[in-house]
């Protein structure tokens, strides 16, 4: 492990706790319209998919848009790798912008690109590097953004304002939801096939034009300050791994077990809702919405909570409910065939992996110095969340198809006792936390 580097101030000296928090919100905001883009492909597919694609099977059309969302989880590790070495060179600021900015772009591209029937192949090419520029922006976005509130946010309340990333993550997966209701709610299907699909990505396009300005007018972090001037190492994917290999692989493997588990729990969950316990694709959207609604109001909760107790016996807590009860959890679930009691299981497992989601991005910048913060916060997570989160839905549906399903229950289970192995041996960042107050 690389040598403690010299002291850098928190957000104290000259802001207020007005201008620290005006800048939190923009950071926030910034992240809920990233996440609202990102999930707008997903919510939006169906309706899209014939406009890109040539006409013929539908079930090969919506493949081709599948293919095309996978380039874009492709791209998150490339993002996290160029732009959390941007941010650490040319500050948390800089990199919000750009991410924001490669973000509008992509939405702005979906938005305006004629049919198929137009303009032939340029269609579907348009689209892939539409989605390629939104996972570079997103696999940018979370090191910027994990960074950028850690630093901003005053020691004692870090864990709490940090939390905010996964509010403002499931904030916009459910305004991506709410709008598809909308829309669907006010217009004829006929023209919501023929060009109301058009509308969510150009408000998402004109929400990161005002998101763009906002961080455009944000404060950069006492502790990218702090850099300048001092004979530090370049950030860059060989100094990662030459002078914080253990910090490396602690990002990694603390990642695993928590990514997979959110993607079981909520990402995976309406269809297994469905497609296992049998419910229809309306309810199962319905216990879906409501349990991540309140997943998300938990969240900062839990990260006050870790200001107080401090990060570790969260993740512990975590790990061993986790171990404990997903089998339980899962193998119930199979069988219940009431919303209610559903509802309630569900809502048990996330409450599970708050443990994870409120503070991880809290523990990994409290893991690095200043000068490769962001990558080292970014690089492992993206690569850890393509291998793991990424695959979760396939590998469960491969469990199914085989005829074990429980198979995939003991792999998460797993997964989340590896990563419980590691939460137990890693120091508590918060005691021993390389952001540093004055």
């Amino acid at each position: 492990m690389a040598s403690m580097p010299h002291l850098e101030a928190g957000p104290t000296d000259g802001q207020t706790t007005n201008s620290r928090l005006k800048s939190i919100i923009g950071g926030s905001t910034g992240n809920l319209v990233e996440w609202f883009d990102w999930y707008v492909y997903s919510a939006f597919t169906l309706y899209f998919a014939p406009h890109f694609f040539p006409a013929g099977d539908q079930t090969a059309q919506l493949l081709s848009a599948a293919a095309v969302f996978a380039v874009g989880f492709v791209m998150r590790p490339i993002g996290a790798w160029v732009m959390g070495v941007y941010a650490d060179r040319h500050g948390r600021k800089s990199g919000l912008t750009l991410s924001v900015t490669l973000m509008c772009a992509g939405s702005l591209i979906i938005a305006c690109t004629p049919s198929y029937a137009t303009i032939g192949i340029a269609a579907p090419t348009l689209l892939v590097l539409a989605r390629m520029m939104q996972g570079l922006s997103v696999g940018g976005e979370y090191g910027a953004s994990a960074t950028y509130l850690s630093e901003m946010a005053g020691k004692d309340r870090r864990g709490f304002f940090s939390s905010f990333q996964y509010v403002t993550l499931i904030s916009g997966q459910l305004l991506a939801i709410l709008l598809l209701l909308l829309l669907q709610s006010v217009m004829d299907k006929s023209a919501l096939d023929a060009w109301g699909w058009r509308i969510p990505f150009a408000i998402g396009a004109v929400l990161a034009i005002v998101v763009f300005r906002i961080r455009r007018g944000l404060a950069e972090t006492q502790s990218y300050k702090n850099t300048k001037g001092h004979d530090t190492p370049k950030s860059g994917f060989l100094t990662l791994l030459r002078n914080h290999p253990k910090e490396t692989a602690l990002v990694m493997l603390l990642t695993a077990g928590g990514t997979l588990a959110f993607y079981a729990y909520s990402i995976y969950m309406q269809k297994f809702l469905v497609n296992t316990s049998g419910f229809s694709k309306e309810a199962a959207t319905q216990i879906n919405a409501i349990t991540l609604f309140v997943f998300m109001l938990i969240q900062p909760f839990a990260g006050a909570l870790s200001d107080r107790i401090g990060r570790k016996p969260l993740m512990v807590a975590f790990g061993v409910a986790g171990v404990l009860f997903t089998y339980p959890i899962f193998s119930t679930l199979e069988h219940t065939r009431d919303p209610l009691t559903a509802g309630l299981l569900v809502m048990a497992a996330l409450l599970i992996v708050t443990g994870y989601t409120s503070i991880n991005a809290v523990v990994k910048a409290e893991m690095f110095p200043a000068h490769i913060r962001a990558l080292g916060v970014a690089l492992p997570y993206a690569l850890a969340n393509t291998i793991f989160g990424g695959t979760a839905e396939y590998v469960a549906l491969t469990f199914k198809g085989a005829g074990w399903e429980q198979g995939f229950y003991w792999y998460v289970t797993a997964m989340i006792g590896a990563s419980l192995v590691v939460y137990l041996r890693m120091r508590d960042t918060r005691h021993d936390s390389l952001i540093q107050e004055d």
